[in-house]
């Protein structure tokens, strides 16, 4: 993978315009819209390793461990949403835009592949010919979705795809992207990775004027306001879209003969952009996606800006006013891979520096350390590092498990993580084991984390946590618990460590995180550590768990309710009021 090392101009207040990059130059063409410059981030580059998160869904038998988790809600249909035993926060999409290549949909398939690990329960691909969106959507991974025949059925050089996490139900299909609608000017297809925290009011506004949804993805909503805009040029019909949005998105849009892709003000979710030794233009929402591909990496998608590619060139626009970007720590912490670069930063390097930091900061006379695998094993091998003790796979994670809906009986009631995760007694037995995490969230994993390695002989058992304590939900594209349900919302350190029965807890403090991140430490999001979010909720319902079985045309927001957690109540009742008489 290579790096460019080309420094963007510093963020200053003033306003100008980007320089183009060329595919063949093309000067941009004058918009009234606002430019801004792009933020200033330096590129660090690394390669190792590989995460991988399970996924959560809801269905209709009893989940087998939801007698152990304090607050499992049901959806319209009745049906269960489960939490799964791997009690992580989950990324809720990833998106690749491909434009100029003759293999355009096999590399897309190749793409969505290296970002399955940001969603598992749905794939897409579209892919234009002859002037026509041609789109095949699917529930499950991107292996069951495509096979050889789906992607002969997608010839084409301009391609774009996304990988879903959600709820699955009767409506599931429907919410899968990419979407693809016609309005009077052609036809659009987009891919978004994120959450609108002004969904509810902009898709009560729409239905007012005559709007039919068909999904209950937040993400239609952009289709509608690109659909009614005033403006002409497909480029000004986005960014009068977007200017009405809120939150967190990064999309790739495609028309007959354009790729564009889009980055929310406050940059939230991660979207970079890469090109293939053939010339073409590539987007993703990691860099790994780009190593797969074959393709070198240029640079980020720069908050608040529309990057245009046509038969024309590239154009880079920022044509939207962006305050102090705010990018998702939990890209680093958890969520990306180790071998990507995010917010110009190297995953692998932030994680294994989070766990020589918890090293220095809670150090514990230990004979061995250990990850919890997969995403915890970058920090181990840092805190294991800087203590100077022996890093060894004190646990061993199965990758074939799957799904697994056992009615199970109460002698064995552990038997999920058991599956997933097994103890290497040769590694434990008699042994004082530092065991390094990436998160903890609602507790239960981990109890059951720390009871299988006392269980398999060892003699303490000491948790490092390679993050901060979580406390308040995610309102920008990540699948976060109510505050309610979050164990450090609720426990004391101390109380936690009773709790999950280790000898020890220690968490990442958050003024090290900061101080690690140095100069681009303001460039962060910590709202899930602090509850401090730079883009306050302005409803009292903000989504939460994917989409729910409700496909938004037959029920109304009161139905998809058990998807929905509170938001602020003292900055949303007048708001709620508002928009209560039209949505309701």
């Amino acid at each position: 993978m290579a790096a460019t090392t080309t420094k963007p101009s510093p963020l200053s207040s003033s306003l100008s315009k980007p320089t183009p990059l060329p595919l063949t130059h093309k000067t941009p063409p004058s918009f009234s819209p606002k430019t801004l410059p792009k933020p200033s981030f330096p590129l660090k580059t690394s390669s190792l390793s590989h995460t991988h998160k399970a996924s959560s869904f809801t269905l209709r038998s009893k989940n087998p461990i939801s007698e152990f988790f304090p607050a499992n809600k049901q959806n319209p249909d009745g049906d269960f949403i489960d939490y799964d035993d791997d009690d992580k926060p989950r990324e809720e999409c990833g998106v690749v835009g491909i434009y100029g290549d003759p293999e355009a949909s096999r590399l897309c398939y190749l793409a969505l592949h290296a970002l399955q690990h940001r969603g598992q329960e749905g794939a897409g691909i579209v892919c234009v010919q002859d002037d026509v969106l041609q789109s095949i959507t699917g529930v499950g991974l991107v292996s069951e979705v495509f096979n050889q025949t789906k992607l002969d059925q997608l010839p084409g050089d301009l391609a774009i795809g996304h990988v879903r996490y959600s709820t699955a139900g009767a409506s599931m299909l429907k919410n899968v992207q990419p979407f693809v609608a016609g309005y009077r000017f052609g036809s659009v297809g987009v891919a978004h990775n994120g959450n609108l925290v002004n969904y509810r009011a902009l898709r009560a506004k729409l239905e007012d004027t005559g709007s039919i949804f068909n999904t209950s993805s937040d993400t239609e909503v952009v289709l509608h306001l690109i659909a009614i805009s005033k403006h002409r040029p497909f480029l000004l019909r986005i960014v009068d879209a977007c200017e009405q949005l809120e939150g967190a998105y990064s999309m790739v849009f495609v028309t007959k003969d354009k790729l564009v892709a889009v980055r929310d003000p406050h940059g939230f979710r991660p979207l970079v952009m890469g090109r293939r030794s053939n010339g073409s233009v590539v987007f993703a929402s990691e860099t790994c996606a780009l190593d797969l591909i074959e393709a070198t990496y240029e640079r980020e998608v720069f908050p608040g800006e529309v990057v245009v590619v046509d038969k024309e060139g590239v154009q880079s626009l920022c044509l939207m006013s962006h305050p102090q970007p705010k990018q998702c720590i939990f890209e680093h912490i958890y969520f990306a891979l180790p071998n990507s670069v995010v917010f110009g930063r190297s995953v692998y390097e932030s994680r294994r520096a989070f766990g020589e930091i918890l090293a220095t900061e809670a150090p514990v006379d230990c004979d061995v350390v250990i990850a919890v695998p997969d995403s915890g094993v970058v920090a181990a091998l840092g805190y294991a590092a800087k203590a100077g003790v022996a890093f060894q796979q004190g646990l061993i994670r199965s990758h074939y498990v799957g799904r697994t809906f056992i009615e199970p009986s109460q002698k064995i009631r552990d038997f999920g993580v058991k599956l997933k995760l097994s103890p290497v007694r040769a590694v434990l037995e008699g042994k004082r084991v530092v065991v390094v995490d990436d998160s903890i969230v609602r507790g239960t994993t981990s109890s059951k984390i720390v009871r299988l390695l006392k269980e398999a002989g060892a003699k303490e058992v000491h948790m490092r946590i390679a993050s901060p304590p979580i406390i308040a939900s995610c309102y920008y594209g990540v699948d976060t618990p109510s505050s309610e349900e979050l164990i450090s919302n609720r426990m004391s350190v101390e109380e936690i460590r009773e709790f999950i029965g280790s000898d020890s807890l220690a968490f990442l403090p958050i003024a090290k995180l900061e101080k690690m991140l140095d100069n681009q430490s303001p460039n962060f999001c910590y709202a899930c550590f602090s509850g401090k979010y730079p883009v306050e909720p302005g409803e009292v319902k903000v989504k939460k768990v994917g989409d729910f079985v409700d496909d938004g045309l037959n029920g109304s927001f009161e139905s998809i309710g058990g998807g929905w957690v509170q938001a602020n109540q003292t900055q949303k009742e007048e708001k709620d009021k508002e928009f209560e008489g039209s949505v309701l």
